[in-house]
């Protein structure tokens, strides 16, 4: 069982809880809160972690169910990378990426080179998976541009996908039921319909679907017409979106019918790469695929330090080249590749491979799935889905499916549930979804999904009296 750090002691000089919580609910604007209530939530209050678990405040230990947010692949409390980072903080924190480089830049780019598949040679590093996915638009506009194709703007990009929170990445997510008072760039974007398995028509074949889906995208193309298409970016796995995973051959067929009409493929891998189904990259390993260019973020540091990049093929880069050889590519952040937290990568990708943390995830996640399957059998689930060490629940508190209050009901009661009971969650609606650590044991997979078996029962008592 995982313990508490000993050496974390309690910060004295820090100011009561209650004043903390006080201060949060005042003064820090989280992610995604509702306008009407901001200052009215009590988030948990986290004070220190270790290995999957997370102890709050008041010394109450969780399950930590989601990773972070998808994140935090080595688990929590490795004194290696403390120490890592430590080190390059005293020994260069920073140098502008506009007129140096740093050993752990090109450590960096040179070992997530060789991680990608085929061609994908070179790395752009950001800070987060939407400066990843903003750079990967950005390169597409620049490419359009260069090869005198001023046009071939708009993204095909797909309902429940979810790419991040900058202005050109939360235009191309489609998580149709988040109500927003945000602007986006409508007329960079066209959504395909949903990919989801779980919601075709009664007695269509997984098959026919996934005939279906592929057709939508043909369709789209045809009505935009493919010289007003620059890209289409795809999540593997829409994770946020409710880890929905479309039908065996999707990808593939897809990447065809981009390459069709000269279409550049993005796989936006931010939740999915670094071992989330086990392997460095899922693209190619796992869904058959070589893209144009992957994002990916999160996993990259295991949550340590804030990282992206984008990776993009020698092919995409040599025509982006064009006729022009002296215009720049004049995108950039302040902490472009930042040197601590390249190390920080370097250090996660060194306990990765040292402790084949890859080659686990490919063992544990068999007995990982069947748990999560075996909760289908509660009278509340529509549906269980997961690939690798990712799941989700899809509540059904009504025969229909359509009553969103309800959903919402439901999905908070279950949160809930998880919370009293030690285990963290990401709620969505209607859905539970979880990722933990990779590091995470056989007995502790039972821990979690035993909890998660008697929250379900709790909130289906409940909703039955």
């Amino acid at each position: 069982m995982s313990r508490p750090n000993p050496n974390i002691e309690h910060r004295s000089n820090f100011p009561p809880m209650e004043t903390l919580s006080e201060w949060d609910r005042n003064h820090y604007l989280h992610p995604w809160a509702a306008m009407d209530a901001w200052r009215g939530y009590d988030y948990l209050m986290a004070d220190h972690a270790d290995g999957i678990y997370i102890w709050d405040a008041s010394g109450k230990r969780f399950i930590d169910g989601p990773a972070g947010m998808w994140a935090v692949q080595i688990g929590y409390g490795r004194q290696e990378m403390a120490d890592a980072i430590a080190e390059q903080v005293m020994r260069l924190p920073y140098t502008s990426p506009w007129s140096s480089t740093t050993e752990p830049a090109a450590l960096l780019a040179r070992s997530i080179a060789e991680k990608a598949p085929g061609d994908l040679n070179n790395v752009f590093f950001t800070t987060g998976g939407s400066t990843a996915v903003d750079t990967a638009l950005r390169a597409v506009h620049f490419l359009n541009n260069q090869l005198g194709r001023p046009n071939k703007k708009i993204t095909i990009a797909r309902e429940k996908g979810y790419h991040g929170s900058t202005y050109l990445a939360s235009t191309v997510t489609g998580k149709e039921r988040d109500k927003s008072r945000f602007d986006a760039e409508s007329r960079l974007v066209r959504f395909l319909p949903d990919v989801n398995p779980y919601i075709r028509p009664e007695g269509m074949s997984i098959e026919e679907w996934c005939d279906e889906k592929v057709a939508d995208l043909e369709a789209m193309i045809a009505e935009v017409g493919p010289d007003n298409i620059g890209a289409f970016i795809a999540e593997p796995i829409l994770c946020s979106g409710g880890v929905i995973i479309p039908p065996e051959g999707y990808h593939k067929r897809t990447l065809d019918v981009c390459k069709k009409y000269d279409i550049v493929y993005i796989s936006d891998e931010v939740v999915t790469g670094f071992g989330r189904l086990g392997h460095w990259f899922c693209s190619e390993e796992v869904f058959g695929i070589k893209p144009d260019i992957i994002t990916c973020a999160k996993g990259l540091t295991s949550g340590y330090l804030p990282l992206g990049a984008c990776i993009i093929s020698d092919e995409i880069m040599e025509r982006m080249t064009g006729p022009d050889e002296n215009v720049m590519f004049s995108n950039g952040y302040t902490y472009t590749a930042h040197p601590v937290c390249c190390v920080a990568a370097l250090k996660n990708i060194e306990i990765i491979e040292r402790e084949n943390i890859l080659g686990y995830v490919r063992e544990i996640s068999t007995y990982f799935q069947e748990r999560l399957q075996a909760l289908s059998k509660s009278n509340i689930v529509g549906d269980v889905r997961g690939m690798g060490l990712i799941g989700c629940i899809e509540g059904k508190p009504e025969e229909d499916g359509t009553n969103l209050e309800a959903q919402r009901r439901l999905g908070a009661m279950l949160d809930e549930a998880c919370e009293e009971m030690g285990l963290l969650v990401r709620p969505l609606i209607n859905m539970a979804v979880f990722s933990p650590p990779l590091i995470i044991t056989k007995e502790q997979i039972d821990e979690m999904f035993d909890i998660l078996e008697k929250a379900l029962d709790q909130v289906a008592r409940k909703l039955g009296e």
